[in-house]
């Protein structure tokens, strides 16, 4: 039996009309009756990796959208919370406050911090992992643990280490931070591949209303696309989301990976599209590697392998942006950054220029001490932190 991904256009900005098209995206897809029963305990996972630029920027999922799936699983006898956990480094609660989730919590509707340290999603907990390829154990919550079922909510924008992110690698938010740091040291692709094959989300719906593009996961350029998309079996949900963006399926390792392990299907003529075409409603994304921040040095270089976290690469983009803002990329110029656990063959000794080369975060700080270099202290180190040491003293840095 074909799988199906529902792609529907909203009609405006407003509450009703994203709730109508998320409402319409279920009714296409039969219903929840099939994944949700009366009494199950439902998370609705948003993405909020980090504090956007604006809460449309299409770097964050908008409240709009979840509290729509949150009234439809309440509507099927579920018993549905929200809940998240940002990336590393950044603060979940910065992320409701900035994108207007505090309003559903004065209505009554919980929004569960999973890092706050009051104990919303309970204490932290072990889960082991059946037959995984590299994430044998992770480290969650009990909120996470005992939760019936799981519907992934992502945005739809690119992201500098995987071309796109979507609802697979949205679950990474139900980690903590431990275990997320060490998705990107062991092997972040196959290790996603494996939360998704433990956690089995029954549900994705795609929040396309507004989408981002180039430098993903935060800083991307916004794109309004006016569309939610969703279905039962998220790895086609992932490859008609990505074909709207102008990737093959088999472009990005995620969709592949997770294919190829059979969570679901990628081959597009395999699914069954309801609601728009494709063709009509596609467009293609600028990625993430053909985007340059205007100012910085073409000389500038980082050196960094698919080790390195979220949380290390958004700095280094967002130091790259503060400077821009400050007048201070003059000091790119021929400047060298190291960031991520970085094998000890990317580091040529003979062309480090200690003055001219700088190493961002605590796996980094391996070659700051063994080549004398300047080092950015943090997990991830704060924006001013790293400002600092790559102007070196050679001029003031006002910011935060």
């Amino acid at each position: 039996m074909s799988s199906t991904v529902s792609i529907r256009k909203t009609r405006g900005n407003e509450y009703e009309d994203i709730k109508e098209a998320v409402d319409r995206v279920i009714e296409d897809l039969g219903g929840l009756e099939d994944i949700i029963r009366p009494g199950n305990k439902v998370i609705i996972k948003p993405n909020m990796v980090a504090v956007p630029m604006s809460r449309l920027s299409g770097a964050v999922t908008r409240w709009e959208v979840c509290l729509a799936i949150y009234e439809a699983v309440k509507f099927a006898g579920g018993i549905p919370v929200i809940a998240e956990s940002a990336s590393v480094g950044a603060d979940t609660g910065d992320v409701i406050l900035m994108c207007g989730y505090n309003r559903l919590v004065e209505d009554g509707v919980p929004v569960v911090d999973l890092k706050s340290k009051d104990g919303q999603g309970g204490e932290r907990c072990r889960l082991v992992i059946d037959d995984a390829k590299i994430a044998h154990e992770i480290i969650t919550w009990e909120l996470v643990r005992d939760a019936d079922a799981v519907i992934t909510v992502p945005v739809m924008k690119t992201h500098d280490q995987t071309e796109i992110t979507l609802g697979m690698k949205n679950l990474k938010g139900l980690l903590a931070d431990d275990s997320k740091k060490r998705f990107h040291r062991d092997g972040l692709i196959e290790s996603v591949v494996d939360l998704n094959a433990a956690l089995r989300p029954c549900l994705e719906i795609v929040d396309g209303t507004f989408a981002a593009e180039g430098i993903g996961p935060v800083f991307g350029d916004t794109r309004e696309m006016d569309l939610i998309i969703g279905s039962k079996d998220i790895v086609a949900c992932e490859a008609v989301t990505g074909k709207i963006m102008g990737y093959e399926p088999d472009e990005v390792p995620i969709t592949a990976a997770a294919a190829a392990r059979g969570l679901g299907t990628m081959d597009l003529a395999e699914i069954e599209i309801a609601g728009e075409k494709i063709e009509d409603v596609g467009s293609r994304f600028v990625r993430s590697c053909e985007t340059k921040i205007e100012g910085v040095a073409d000389s500038f270089r980082m050196v960094l392998d698919e080790s390195a976290c979220t949380g290390c690469r958004n700095t280094v983009v967002s130091v790259l942006m503060d400077m821009k803002e400050a007048g201070l990329l003059k000091y790119t110029e021929g400047l060298t950054v190291i960031a991520g656990r970085a094998d000890d063959d990317m580091i040529d000794a003979d062309d480090l220029i200690p003055e001219k080369t700088v190493c961002i975060g605590a796996c980094a700080k391996k070659f700051a001490d063994r080549y004398g270099l300047r080092w950015a202290e943090g997990c991830p180190p704060r924006n001013r932190i790293a400002i600092e040491a790559i102007v070196g003293g050679r001029e003031k840095y006002d910011g935060e």
